[in-house]
């Protein structure tokens, strides 16, 4: 049954549930551009970048929203956002994707509500931190703040006021999402192991190796960036490639194996791991540069975030995470398979990519259209355990 008071009590509740709808709504309608021609008014960025922009801005962020509001409340114990407040929040993300769907003949009005949305984010999610002085979320912080910059960027870039802004904009959206996967990831995949596997098991990750990454990230971003899929961004992905492989080697127990929950997002960073080594190899082989990207955003972000919302709707509506109903088995195989088409499907034979393409946007749209019906009535009712 729904009910109101629970559905704007936490952040994770609307936020997950209008991402899901989005993920099918949003993909849906870009095939109807990629693969039926469907006219929409996207001459100022291009098809590719408006999609890419409602993946990033409109996707992921609703993701991250409910993920932090979610999180900063049970890191400080302070509040963040819950009932009216809440939903203007929600109110401005939908209102800058209903703007966007039909392309970017509303772009103005579309990025006042999204750097609504994002500043509206950022404070809500900033005031505990500061207020109870966790210093250790500071890089979670600038990256809310930079996210909202890119976000400017693309508008910017429409209008001709920044050369290659909407290019900037997408491409350090994903970067500095698939950054702040890499950065949670470290911190949560351990923890959820070693407390979900069933046996004494210790995971660690190396200093030196958190060092590494944290340097040789940004400057992976940044090159990428500044000179698109060179030789400098070739190298720097070799060396996040053979970082990662040593820390998803490290966080391997056999356990895991037990636990879809906890797979999907060991899998994940492999997906990830994956995009750095093609990205890796594109100046020595003839690789499409939209196969590392999707490789990090359907294969790392798409599994992870599906993965996350499972875990954390199912622990903060009062069910058990470790007895995973086989639905959410067949979500996650889902989009590992979707991941699998749209990156390698074109490896195997590039003659029928749009094959490839439509393909892993079924399996997505089906995967997230699953999850809607599952988890829908988790996220607008009561907790199970009250």
């Amino acid at each position: 049954m729904i009910s109101i008071e629970a559905t704007w009590s936490r952040g994770f509740r609307p936020f997950f549930l209008g991402a899901s709808v989005f993920a099918v709504v949003s993909m849906l309608n870009w095939m109807s551009v990629y693969l039926y021609a469907r006219p929409v008014n996207v001459a100022s960025v291009g098809p590719f970048l408006w999609h890419a922009h409602e993946m990033v801005f409109g996707y992921a962020m609703a993701v991250i929203a409910g993920f932090l509001l979610t999180a900063a409340w049970n890191w400080t114990g302070q509040k963040t956002l819950a009932g009216a407040g809440l939903a203007l929040l929600f109110a401005l993300w939908l209102l800058a994707r209903g703007l966007m769907l039909g392309g970017v003949d509303h772009l103005a009005a579309a990025t006042a509500a999204d750097l609504a949305f994002m500043i509206g984010l950022f404070v809500a999610v900033a005031r505990p931190v500061l207020k109870t002085r966790q210093k250790r979320q500071a890089l979670v912080l600038l990256v809310l703040l930079l996210l909202a910059v890119a976000r400017l960027l693309f508008y910017l870039g429409s209008e001709g006021l920044v050369p290659r802004g909407a290019h900037l904009s997408v491409h350090g959206g994903l970067y500095l999402v698939l950054g702040m996967l890499l950065f949670m990831g470290r911190r949560v995949i351990p923890f959820f192991t070693q407390r979900g596997v069933g046996y004494e098991v210790e995971l660690r990750n190396e200093r030196w190796n958190d060092i590494a990454t944290l340097l040789l990230y940004p400057l992976f971003m940044l090159s990428e960036l500044a000179a698109p899929f060179g030789l400098a961004g070739s190298l720097l992905a070799g060396a996040l490639f053979m970082l990662n492989t040593h820390r998803v080697m490290q966080w391997h127990t056999l356990g895991i194996w037990e636990k879809p929950l906890l797979w999907s997002l060991f899998l994940a960073f492999v997906m990830v791991n994956l995009g750095f080594l093609l990205r890796a190899l594109m100046q020595v082989t003839a690789l499409p540069a939209l196969l590392p990207v999707h490789a990090y955003a359907v294969g790392g972000i798409g599994v992870a975030t599906l993965s996350m919302m499972a875990r954390v709707t199912l622990g903060h509506t009062g069910r058990n995470v470790h007895l995973t109903p086989p639905v959410i088995i067949l979500l996650l195989i889902g989009m590992l398979g979707a991941a699998v088409f749209r990156v390698l499907g074109p490896l195997a034979d590039a003659s029928i990519y749009p094959v490839w393409v439509g393909a892993s946007a079924m399996l997505w749209v089906l995967c997230f259209g699953l999850f809607t019906l599952v988890f829908a009535p988790m996220l607008l009712g009561k907790r199970a355990d009250r």
